[in-house]
């Protein structure tokens, strides 16, 4: 497993892998992991990649090392997940999400968008979407223009909600998402599947900040042949 520009570092994606199994309820409270060589190379990583995972997991109370007995899963309500609001996984279960991006503009928000922010502008920014590898959604979001005067595709990394806090100030505390059936806009990659014009599952939604303002507002598209939408309730 590589890690390329603007993706998290291998440590933290497989952190955040093994979080999505415990959201999931794929690991559970108090199960032991397998020893450290062994789940490394089933991971496919060195076991110093590993131990930074696994020391980041602890970090955030989601595992416990018991000297001279080995390492156990502890299920916390807040996993502080830099995904905790990404819906969407494979129809097995899981998979780490990465993002290609497609373009980014800055542009007048289109009459359809629900009205949003303190500026009549927002960034565009069209992505394509695969899990563990296999292209599952693309995705419109706009953010509002107010935030910042330009976006630049180099500076986006994998996790948008990341670099809104890291490079903006911004937290995205809640999100309403709204579901129905949509079809696949003009501007879909060859990548993806099914074509443009066919209907897919589609989610519009509408992400606040932590002052309570909205924020952003995204469609996403998936094709349900390979993902779904999950919500879990805690």
């Amino acid at each position: 497993m590589r890690s390329s520009r603007g993706s998290l570092p291998v440590y933290l994606q497989i952190a955040e892998t093994l979080v999505r199994d415990i959201t999931a309820g794929r690991l559970i409270d108090g199960e032991k992991l397998p020893p450290e060589r062994e789940m490394a190379n089933t991971l496919g990583i060195a076991v110093g990649t590993l131990r930074k995972t696994l020391a980041e997991l602890h970090s955030r109370g989601l595992l416990e090392r018991i000297q001279g007995s080995g390492n156990y899963i502890r299920a916390v309500t807040d996993p502080k997940s830099v995904y905790a609001m990404f819906r969407l996984e494979l129809i097995s279960g899981g998979g780490f999400p990465t993002a290609e991006i497609l373009s980014v503009s800055r542009q007048v928000k289109p009459e359809e968008l629900p009205s949003f922010g303190a500026s009549c502008e927002g960034h565009r920014i069209r992505r394509l979407r695969r899990i563990a590898g296999k292209t599952a959604a693309i995705e419109e979001i706009w953010l509002d223009g107010s935030y910042i005067d330009n976006v630049a595709a180099e500076d986006l990394s994998e996790s948008l909600y990341l670099y809104y806090r890291t490079r903006l100030g911004l937290w995205i505390a809640k999100a309403e998402d709204h579901i129905d059936l949509g079809h696949v806009p003009d501007w879909s990659p060859e990548a993806f599947n099914p074509k443009c014009g066919e209907p897919v599952p589609h989610v519009l939604r509408i992400s606040s900040s932590h002052e309570g303002m909205t924020a952003e507002v995204s469609h996403t598209w998936y094709n349900p042949s390979v993902a779904r939408y999950v919500n879990r309730l805690r």
